[in-house]
């Protein structure tokens, strides 16, 4: 098979990395890809994932099998409707369409897909940008702390948490004034729920049936202690230990079956991955988001822990067969530390000269570009340092080696990725 991966993160360099273990990948092409996808597969770096005529030009040209769309903006505009109409009905495409895509695309919508069919999640309100005043009034009717999201897509970004009500106020205004550019013209302003958050991650079939993969727990603010702004991401750990088979048939009983039964109720045929942000809320596992793609650094943790043909698992996804999976997972703890350049979420200077260390140590490239022989840094995080071991310390310590390691002027991470789930 001939395979085109759409992207240019650490997610895409960690799905390159698995499909080219597949007896079935024959050519693999990243576009635009990094410099951790050109050790693997056919950089495009002039093939824009948002440009679909382009791309679906690229498909035809290259007798491409099948493609997979890795970030979500493109998804959200609908490539994946574009690649099935256009592409022909062999060609695999992994990734929902329009229609699916808007449990990421809208958090208004997702929350009131929850409502409608009974999922578990935090009280909400939802407000537009000629509907300041209501916003601010509804404000001083509830306890801090606030959390305020913006409706559409932010990068990861769009997610703000704020203790005093001032805060959130001025918070809420400059979200409904434009902060987050179209994102933020609606904003859902949501209940705060306690506990510990975790990843849950399935592909499913248009059929509704679906494969369970490796959960995982990331680490969204930039400081240690879970202080400063939201990022795409700083770490992650899988498996979580506080996530146990008790838990986890909550889960598919109350969240994954009730969602992929309520697409159907919608009439959407559903063929891709769904990333279900949860927390534990004194152990009842409720919905806080809903992705419609792997996440971003899970997918550098729950990759190396998958023990199955990835390539084989999206043929039986356009069959409609993936209940003839068998998936099992490695009993290993993986764990990878994200370098970041200096000044991330915020601005960021680029280009910096790195030092990787040539090992078979597995180093996913985020941010990262390669010129006249040297890697240079191209992004906000940079690169993610993943290893596995047998329990958490000795993984996070392999992990923690290898951020020592890399080289680059502003390299900055956190050291406390994995520290609370110790001894759980």
């Amino acid at each position: 098979m001939n395979i085109l991966l759409l992207g240019s993160g650490g997610r895409e360099h960690a799905l390159a990395w698995k499909i080219n273990q597949s007896h079935l990948c024959q050519k693999l092409f990243i576009a635009p890809g990094n410099a951790g996808t050109a050790q693997i597969g056919t950089n495009v770096p002039s093939l824009d994932p948002m440009y679909f005529g382009a791309v679906l030009q690229f498909v035809k040209s290259n007798h491409i099998d099948c493609v997979v769309i890795g970030p979500e903006a493109p998804l959200v505009e609908g490539i994946a409707d574009y690649l099935k109409q256009y592409g022909g009905e062999n060609l695999i495409v992994v990734g929902p369409t329009k229609v699916g895509a808007i449990l990421e695309g809208s958090k208004d919508f997702s929350k009131r897909f929850m409502e409608a069919n009974h999922i578990p999640t935090a009280a909400y309100r939802s407000f537009t940008s000629i509907q300041i005043k209501d916003a601010l009034d509804y404000l001083d009717t509830i306890a801090p702390p606030y959390v305020l999201k913006a409706d559409g897509l932010a990068a990861g970004k769009g997610v703000i948490i704020c203790t005093g009500l001032e805060e959130a106020k001025k918070s809420l205004e400059e979200m409904l004034s434009g902060k987050f550019g179209k994102a933020s013209n609606t904003v859902v302003i949501e209940e705060y729920l306690e506990g510990a958050e975790f990843s849950v991650f399935i592909l499913t079939d248009a059929n509704g049936h679906y494969v369970l993969l490796p959960e995982a727990k990331d680490y969204k603010r930039i400081g240690e202690g879970d202080t400063g702004p939201n990022t795409g991401g700083m770490g992650a750990v899988s498996p979580v230990p506080f996530v146990d088979n008790s838990m986890m048939q909550a889960v598919r009983k109350t969240i994954i079956e009730p969602t992929l039964k309520g697409l159907s109720g919608r009439g959407i045929s559903y063929e891709g991955f769904i990333f279900f942000g949860l927390i534990n809320h004194g152990g009842v596992p409720k919905v806080i988001e809903y992705n419609c793609r792997l996440g971003d650094p899970e997918t550098e943790v729950i990759l190396p822990r998958l023990e199955v043909d990835l390539l084989d698992l999206f043929v039986k996804m356009h069959q409609g067969k993936l209940y003839e999976a068998q998936v099992s997972f490695s009993p290993d703890v993986a764990t990878t530390v994200m370098l970041v350049s200096k000044g991330y979420p915020g601005k960021y200077e680029k280009r910096k000269p790195m030092f990787i260390p040539s090992s078979d140590a597995l180093y996913f490239h985020a941010g990262t570009t390669f010129i006249d022989g040297t890697n240079y840094t191209n992004g906000g995080r940079v690169l993610a340092c993943t290893a596995l071991g047998e329990t958490i310390e000795e993984a996070l310590d392999a992990s923690y080696e290898m951020a020592e390691q890399v080289q680059f002027e502003g390299k900055t991470y956190r050291l406390d990725i994995g520290q609370d789930l110790m001894g759980s």
